[in-house]
């Protein structure tokens, strides 16, 4: 879809894009066969879009996925892509839910585990949303979404990169980060102030951790980073006590003057399962 249809479809409909809503459409067909690629899909495949707007990745996804579940939020985007989809809808090959995909997520009891999740995310729910998906219980085997360059970044960090915070650890518990590519701010409508990027992430083949820990590592996380210039120990005892945490900090060789940002994945992990109990190796 070129910037002059695009122009001309909110023109028609009277709609004006809203900031608020993190609505800015990709026109640069270029950068949508990029995402397309990155996704591998086949027609064995079914596909999770979230915010599909006038449907340039949709049209795209349609080509190549067997299925393609899509949930937009923005109601006034629903009857332009119902008359634009009507073959696919009814076909089946489209399903088209108006909708809260965060809420979604959350109430929905799908198993995620043979979807792919392949989105030009809204910047706002972002983070959020990768977050949801990979501490649910079922999770896609693969994640390929456009969104800041920033957040992009925070994906790939590791400890002791100025980026490595809650959402590196939350996201790479269960996702390997893959390739990756910068977009520029010229393939959207309307440009964006930031720079954004395409990343693709693989469910890992598998879990570090069980899913009964999931709740335990995210709260060691978040309170370990809660403070970014403290000294993880002491922003951990609000939670656990001392002396757990001592003989945890000790059997792992953690230094008690360490701050989150030095402590790895795989520590974190490892000091979740000594905290609740389990064995740490």
């Amino acid at each position: 879809m070129t910037l002059s249809e695009m122009n001309q479809l909110l023109a028609e409909r009277g709609i004006q894009l809203t900031k608020s809503l993190g609505q800015n459409f990709m026109h640069d067909a270029n950068q949508v066969r990029r995402i397309i690629a990155a996704a591998e899909l086949t027609r064995a495949d079914r596909v999770l879009e979230i915010g599909p707007g006038l449907g340039p990745l949709t049209e795209q996804l349609l080509a190549s996925a067997g299925h393609i579940l899509a949930v937009e939020k923005d109601q006034r985007f629903i009857p332009l892509l119902t008359e634009r989809f009507a073959a696919n809808l009814k076909d089946g090959a489209l399903e088209l839910t108006p909708g809260d995909a965060l809420e979604l997520v959350a109430r929905d009891p799908r198993d995620w585990t043979d979807w792919k999740l392949v989105a030009n995310l809204p910047y706002s729910v972002a983070s959020p949303i990768l977050v949801e998906f990979a501490l649910a219980r079922t999770c896609p085997q693969r994640i390929v979404v456009t969104l800041q360059l920033e957040v992009a970044r925070r994906l790939f960090a590791r400890r002791d990169d100025d980026d490595y915070g809650v959402l590196s650890l939350l996201t790479q518990l269960r996702y390997l980060p893959g390739e990756w590519f910068k977009i520029p701010p010229g393939s959207f409508f309307p440009s964006p102030e930031v720079d954004s990027a395409c990343v693709c992430l693989r469910r890992r083949p598998q879990p570090l951790l069980e899913p009964e820990l999931t709740r335990t590592f995210t709260r060691l996380v978040k309170r370990g980073f809660s403070q970014r210039r403290k000294m993880m120990l002491k922003l951990l005892k609000a939670e656990w006590p001392l002396e757990a945490l001592n003989r945890a900090f000790a059997h792992l060789e953690l230094s008690p003057q360490i701050r989150a940002e030095a402590v790895s994945l795989d520590q974190f992990v490892a000091l979740t399962r000594f905290l609740a109990g389990g064995n740490p190796l």
